[in-house]
């Protein structure tokens, strides 16, 4: 609410919130003193404290190491499924969201492409009409979810095309 003072709820959502993005230890500090890594999980907690049904989410694993992109995905799942938080998000990241997706929308252009579970639309066709790039499709031996191979003209086994 735009006029209710702050109360112990909004303390314990934005405490939560903090441990959950782990940055606790970055509450008091500005957030322009903040590498990218740190400031894409202070915006994401800061996201989380406002105890949405829906978060819509641009790029959340922007700026992050690898290790944190994980834990900022397998966050955002476990709010799904454990607490019923609708998630969008943007992620350019194919593998990242062929992995972590329900329900992918790929678009080019502004128009819609394609969508619908990643193993049901993520093809080497796709990737090729909506990026341009040339990739091989295979198993994600990890999730058994699609995996994008990018192919480009060097170091890539037999005669580059």
């Amino acid at each position: 609410g735009w006029f209710r003072r702050w109360s112990a709820e909004d303390d314990e959502a934005v405490a939560r919130a903090l441990l959950s993005t782990d940055v606790l230890e970055l509450a008091d500090r500005p957030v322009d003193e903040l590498s990218g890594g740190q400031r894409q999980r202070v915006w994401i907690a800061m996201a989380l404290a406002q105890r949405t049904d829906i978060l819509l989410l641009d790029e959340p694993t922007t700026f992050l190491d690898a290790s944190h992109q994980l834990d900022v995905l397998d966050l955002l799942t476990d709010l799904n499924h454990e607490q019923g938080v609708t998630l969008v998000a943007v992620l350019h990241d194919l593998n990242l969201a062929c992995r972590y997706a329900d329900h992918m929308v790929a678009m080019k252009a502004g128009r819609v492409v394609a969508e619908g579970r990643p193993v049901d639309i993520v093809t080497e066709e796709l990737v090729g009409e909506v990026f341009g790039m040339r990739c091989s499709v295979i198993e994600d031996p990890a999730s058994a979810t699609p995996m994008v191979v990018p192919l480009g003209r060097h170091h890539v086994k037999g005669p580059a095309a």
